[in-house]
């Protein structure tokens, strides 16, 4: 059995997806009943629990062979990121409690940078669940392709990206979620002892303006990206409702400047197969889709 957390977000989906298609036992960690019909509908087996609460994620874990760990993201933070500090406090109680055969956590590039930043939630996750005396792998995925869902109905209408990624034609590591959730089941199915680190990231680097020529293509229309102001980031994400939008801009900041990047340098990262095109493609189906229903 293979208990897996956040099984209804783009990664987790993938994992379980591909565990079940191996004929592999599931059990699908939910918070919300209701998210849990689909994956009981699927063969899973579902249990209810919160992140932040062991005795619930205790029994989730309970006989699983494999745990796949996915903290719930949190884009703007309190201070000292203790919601993050609570969930895997919990985790680490449950995993300790259950001491499953192996457990695979979602962490980051960059996890290992040392300048407070919104990524630094799970730098947390990789210190205090690293101690545990248990077969462990962090598997770290460069900047999700899918991060520019948001820009296609932009994209779309006015041709016109705003981008916070910085400058426009620098290559950035970028990965699809398929290939992070394939690797993740993977992983989930091999044997090791103590702590892994793998870092992953797409078939090559990309840049915003290669981005950009992308949809040209895809959407056969101008598209062009539009740096946004270094200057004007806080109070544009202040407007946007972030209470404190400082961690955000210090992750892009890190990025943008090179010190967020894999431990191990492009050449140590493994490559996915998914290319670019092909996630944007299905961005762009998906806005469709949508705007029928």
């Amino acid at each position: 059995m293979y208990a897996i957390t956040g099984i209804t977000g783009k990664v987790g989906g993938v994992v379980a997806r591909t565990l079940l298609a191996a004929g592999e036992p599931v059990r699908a960690v939910v918070r919300d009943v209701r998210k849990g019909v689909v994956w009981e509908e699927l063969g899973c087996e579902v249990a209810l629990a919160h992140m932040d609460d062991a005795t619930a994620l205790t029994a989730a874990f309970e006989g699983a062979i494999g745990v796949f760990v996915l903290l719930p993201p949190n884009f703007d933070p309190a201070p000292g990121f203790p919601e993050t500090r609570a969930a895997v406090a919990a985790v680490r109680s449950a995993l300790k409690n259950t001491r499953p055969a192996r457990t695979v956590c979602l962490s980051t590039i960059g996890a290992q940078a040392m300048t407070s930043n919104l990524l630094t939630q799970l730098t947390i996750m990789e210190r205090e669940l690293g101690r545990l005396s248990l077969p462990i792998a962090f598997l770290r995925p460069a900047w999700f392709m899918e991060n520019y869902s948001w820009d296609v109905t932009t994209a779309r209408k006015s041709g016109v990206i705003p981008s916070f990624l910085q400058p426009l034609d620098k290559p950035v590591p970028m990965v699809a979620t398929a290939d992070v959730g394939r690797v993740a089941a993977d992983l989930l199915r091999q044997r090791w002892n103590g702590r892994r680190v793998l870092e992953l990231e797409g078939p090559r680097r990309v840049s915003p303006n290669e981005v950009a020529s992308t949809f040209v293509r895809l959407l056969g229309r101008p598209v062009r990206m539009d740096a946004v102001p270094r200057a004007i980031w806080k109070d544009l994400f202040t407007a946007q409702g972030m209470a404190d939008p400082v961690p955000r801009i210090q992750m892009l900041d890190g990025f943008n400047e090179g010190w967020i990047e894999f431990e191990n340098g492009e050449t140590g990262s493994l490559k996915g197969k998914v290319e670019l095109e092909t996630v944007l493609s299905g961005l762009i189906e998906r806005e469709a889709e949508l705007k029928k229903s």
